[in-house]
């Protein structure tokens, strides 16, 4: 084992005894720093890197024992060797094993035990080191593989999102908006960010239930009737059906999302006709901000409604469609939201 790089530091306040260390240590090739002021020492390991320590017990102004416990507030892994007088009492040793050393060596320092002992702490020390070296690369190379499953997964979630939208006449930018709008709200109401990044993701799939309308209905140029607005209707059940047994959370809160955003905090909404918080928030969200941005955009069966007309709808909906609370938060942040309008256009 290469001892040559480690540095070894020999505390004791009797300079005799520091030489005698120093001497087996050079024969052993490691490098020492000595002490004979343990003060002086505790300020130096505290500061510096080091691989051993060798302290004698009894020592003016600091002993050993305190030295160890003060040292080890801070370190907890480099070795500790303890030099006690022969036939010192086995209460030290037990105040001492407690308080943190690894080995003892009596006086006089015996060079052959001397080497063993440190030799047999130092190896453990380096490959305890190595194991923690190779535990914090085995987590960064699992950090990396998680980066890039789910920098596919986002992927995969954008290409679905474009499937959808070729069978519905919104719009890509219309996507991207309740995206963002979604996120901003989410993290306006308190949501942690992984739900605000479950909602960005998420989101765009509220109406992927379409692609199971018949084109006669979907892209009818006039007013739906009632039977086709009934028919209408069933994507969200359809879109909710489609995800619901995806392993995916982003997924699955489309589904959510998919089933919920047309329910209506009043109880007067579809499928199920939920009310208030019976519906979950990423529904109650997704409600608001999908039809303000669709008050907002331009059709071909409508002009764009002016911000200051779709906010008056909201708040005239407020507690009847929507969610007061997330009204209120959509409001509050609508300079926010119009810089996000801005971004993304037709």
């Amino acid at each position: 084992m290469d001892f040559e790089n480690l540095q070894i530091v020999s505390i004791d306040d009797n300079e005799n005894n520091l030489l005698l260390i120093e001497a087996i240590c050079e024969e052993m090739n490691l490098r020492v720093k000595s002490f004979s002021d343990p003060l002086e020492a505790l300020m130096y390991v505290l500061q510096n890197h080091v691989d051993l320590i060798v302290i004698d017990y009894m020592m003016p102004n600091l002993d050993g024992i305190e030295f160890i416990k003060e040292f080890r507030r801070k370190n907890d892994k480099v070795p500790i060797v303890m030099v006690t007088a022969a036939g010192d009492d086995e209460t030290i040793h037990k105040d001492a094993f407690k308080a943190g050393v690894n080995d003892f060596l009596s006086k006089p320092v015996n060079s052959v035990l001397f080497k063993a002992r440190v030799t047999n702490l130092l190896i453990s020390y380096q490959n305890r080191l190595l194991i923690e070296d190779r535990a914090k690369l085995l987590e960064e190379e699992v950090k990396k593989a998680t980066e890039k499953l789910i920098k596919r997964e986002h992927e995969t979630l954008n290409i679905l999102g474009k499937a959808a939208e070729y069978k519905d006449p919104e719009t890509a930018s219309h996507v991207a908006r309740v995206a963002h709008y979604s996120k901003l709200i989410a993290q306006e109401y308190g949501l942690d960010e992984k739900e605000q990044e479950l909602m960005f993701y998420a989101s765009p799939f509220h109406d992927l239930g379409k692609v199971g309308i018949e084109d006669k209905i979907l892209l009818k140029p006039a007013k739906l009737d009632e039977a086709e607005f009934e028919r209408m209707k069933e994507h969200a059940q359809i879109g909710y059906d489609i995800l619901k047994d995806s392993q995916s959370e982003f997924l699955q809160a489309g589904a959510i999302i998919a089933l919920t955003h047309h329910e209506k905090f009043n109880g007067t909404g579809y499928p199920q006709g939920l009310k208030a918080e019976d519906i979950h928030i990423y529904g109650r969200i997704v409600a608001v901000v999908d039809v303000f941005d669709a008050l907002t955009s331009h059709r071909p069966y409508k002009e764009a409604w002016s911000f200051e007309k779709a906010i008056n709808l909201l708040k005239e909906e407020s507690g009847k469609h929507f969610d007061p609370k997330i009204v209120e938060l959509f409001i509050k942040n609508i300079d926010k939201i119009k810089e996000i309008h801005d971004s993304f256009q037709e």
